[in-house]
């Protein structure tokens, strides 16, 4: 129905009531019989309260609000008019000295809220009777599960049956606190703890588990998802208190519960002084900022008020919906930051020499590059040609135009690389350490692993497979990766640029290694199935260039930790600058007319640890307890 045409019945309705209220207020007063003289003061002057009154509702919103969802604000609202409303006429009947009853106007009053509320809760309770009409058919209902009794859980019930599309009943409370357990909170009883899930949702055929403790850390989170997991439940979760801005709870921000929840870490605390140094009011240009970390690093970023962002990429398209992002962006933040989007390659130098001639940038983000492992194998020639010689044309460009940092993404396969793509990730390294030695640019680098749902990583392609019925494919049984989510790698980044001085690697702590196949088992079950028997793993065998374990540290690097507890720095191994461009320009010519077997065995010249003998693993080397170890 059009709201207009609802507000007119509405208005129609309340001057109904209002004059309902009127006439049964006297005969309450007067036992059923109006005297003459009152039923006079009526017919004279009901007409000019009821405008007055509706004239006041008007001024409160009473015609506003969405009736459907009233709850006790709108009964506050309700009451607030009514009384307001009564005060006015009052007023007005004593100006013209008209002869009414003082009893009239409080019973006038009561009555009014009773009618004009009862009016509006009474449209809510119709369609709430009407939803809850398929209460008594289970089988169409998601029977769910809430943990967390506390504000959110409650919010949540209230979501729930407020949207009636979701067709999700809402049965049964869990919660911690003891006191809580055995009592019922808006009609849903609390059965239990943590401990209890399991048997719990069994004996109440829950089909999903919605977790509701924003406030929690993320271990708790952990420890509660871990106990979920044990069900056949579909999970999903309320975000952490640090991203409901405004403390309220809409059913869009229950999102699947994903590996993040599962890693356990805490939030990133960063030194944002630093870092708002570092970043406010300069040009900052960013490399493969369509990517995950580099579209991530510029939503990061835009934080600390640059005056000017060049966002650099060869993927128009990523490029293109990055840009429309940071439109909706500016305009609702009200930003006034400069955004420039340039589609070019980090491999034509005289194009870079133009940009940064042009744009003079203080500090670079490096984060284009070739980054998958079994194309790269089949392709050395385009991994050189872009990760090699593009870092090198931008470290060449950073010197000449006096760039004050420069910071290079690396990655945990350039560490005792067995493919070409950690082949030349460590060259890039080498570039920019043997740079800083002869360049007043500071030149960095900061190493991480697997970052979360990133572009090519295995999250989103399992997530495929099973939307697919599976299987899911999995290299091998004992292989084993770090994790961090692209949110932690690229504020990290921040920080680590933040605190370079020049010559460093600084590598991320990642936290523990965790099986792939333990991945692959916990998104099935993340997603409502049975591992093996609803969705199966299957193993297909390690991809050519990849190894069971992943590496943080070169042997010869040692490690000192900074300000930040997950920031570490390898020390340098590599600074001679001469020698190594005498050998890039041999590499040159080489990819030009040399064989992938001639291009292999001279990046072993440059890199000796590097070996494409698929079958060695080095070993595993990690930070822990804030130091890198080698684990027992």
């Amino acid at each position: 129905m059009d709201r207009n045409y609802k507000n007119l019945l509405l208005i129609f309705a309340d001057i109904i009531l209002l004059a309902l209220s009127v006439i049964l207020a006297y005969m309450l007063r007067f036992d059923g019989a109006i005297p003459a003289v009152h039923r006079e003061v009526i017919s004279q002057h009901l007409l000019i309260t009821i405008v007055i009154k509706i004239t006041v509702f008007y001024f409160f919103k009473l015609y506003n609000s969405l009736w459907i969802y009233a709850s006790i604000e709108e009964m506050i609202q309700i009451i607030t008019a009514a009384v307001v409303a009564q005060g006015a006429a009052v007023v007005y009947l004593f100006f013209i000295q008209a002869s009414v009853p003082r009893s009239i106007f409080i019973i006038v009053g009561i009555l009014d809220v009773a009618l004009i509320g009862g009016i509006r809760f009474s449209y809510r309770l119709l369609r709430k009777y009407k939803s809850e009409g398929n209460l008594f058919n289970k089988g169409i209902q998601n029977r769910v599960m809430v943990v967390g009794a506390g504000e959110a859980g409650v919010m949540v019930i209230k979501e729930l049956r407020k949207h009636i599309q979701l067709n999700s009943l809402p049965v049964v409370l869990i919660d911690d606190d003891r006191l809580k357990i055995g009592k019922n909170i808006n009609g849903i009883p609390v059965l239990g703890n943590r401990n209890d899930i399991v048997h719990i949702a069994k004996s109440k055929e829950i089909d999903e588990i919605i977790i509701a403790i924003p406030s929690a850390s993320k271990r708790e989170i952990k420890e509660v998802v871990n106990e979920c997991k044990k069900t056949d439940c579909k999970l999903k979760i309320l975000p952490g208190v640090y991203e409901i801005i405004d403390g309220s709870v809409n059913i869009s921000q229950v999102r699947e519960v994903g590996i993040e929840d599962l890693l356990g870490r805490e939030e990133v605390q960063l030194d944002v002084t630093n870092i708002s140094q570092f970043i406010r009011g300069k040009t900052i240009m960013v490399t493969g900022a369509a990517g995950s970390i580099g579209s991530e690093l510029v939503r990061q970023i835009i934080k600390y008020q640059p005056q000017k962002v060049i966002l650099f990429d060869v993927n128009e398209n990523g490029l293109y919906d990055l840009q429309q992002e940071i439109k909706r962006k500016l305009a609702k933040d009200h930003l006034k930051i400069e955004f420039i989007y340039i589609i070019a390659s980090i491999r034509d130098l005289n194009r870079l020499d133009y940009l940064f001639n042009h744009y003079q940038p203080n500090v670079v983000f490096h984060a284009a590059a070739h980054k998958h492992v079994p194309l790269m194998e089949n392709s050395p020639h385009e991994a050189v040609k872009n990760n090699i010689f593009g870092t090198w044309n931008l470290a060449i460009m950073a010197d000449k135009y006096k760039v004050e940092k420069f910071v290079q993404i690396s990655t945990d396969k350039a560490v005792n690389p067995t493919n070409v793509m950690g082949a030349t990730k460590r060259i890039c390294e080498m570039i920019v350490q043997s740079y800083d030695r002869e360049s007043n640019t500071e030149f960095t680098a900061v190493r991480f692993g697997n970052v979360l749902g990133s572009n090519g990583s295995v999250i989103p392609l399992f997530k495929k497979q099973i939307a697919l019925g599976g299987p899911v494919t999995v290299t091998h049984a004992e292989v084993i990766r770090y994790f961090m989510t692209i949110p932690e790698a690229s504020q990290l980044v921040l920080e680590a640029g933040a605190m370079a001085k020049g010559g460093e690697i600084f590598v991320l702590d990642m936290g523990e290694p965790i099986k792939i196949i333990d991945l692959a088992e916990d998104l099935i079950r993340l997603s409502g199935f049975t591992p093996y028997e609803d969705i199966d793993i299957v193993f297909i065998g390690l991809r050519p260039g990849e190894k069971l374990y992943e590496e943080l540290l070169l042997a010869e690097e040692d490690v000192s930790e900074t300000a930040h507890s997950k920031i570490f720095i390898g020390k340098s191994i590599f600074s001679d600058l001469s020698h190594l461009v005498h050998h890039l320009e041999i590499l040159k010519g080489m990819v030009n007319k040399g064989e992938e077997e001639d291009i292999r065995q001279y990046l072993k010249k440059l890199v000796p640890e590097y070996t494409y003998n698929k079958s060695e693993d080095g070993k595993v080397i990690h930070i822990e307890d804030k130091k890198l170890a080698t684990p027992s």
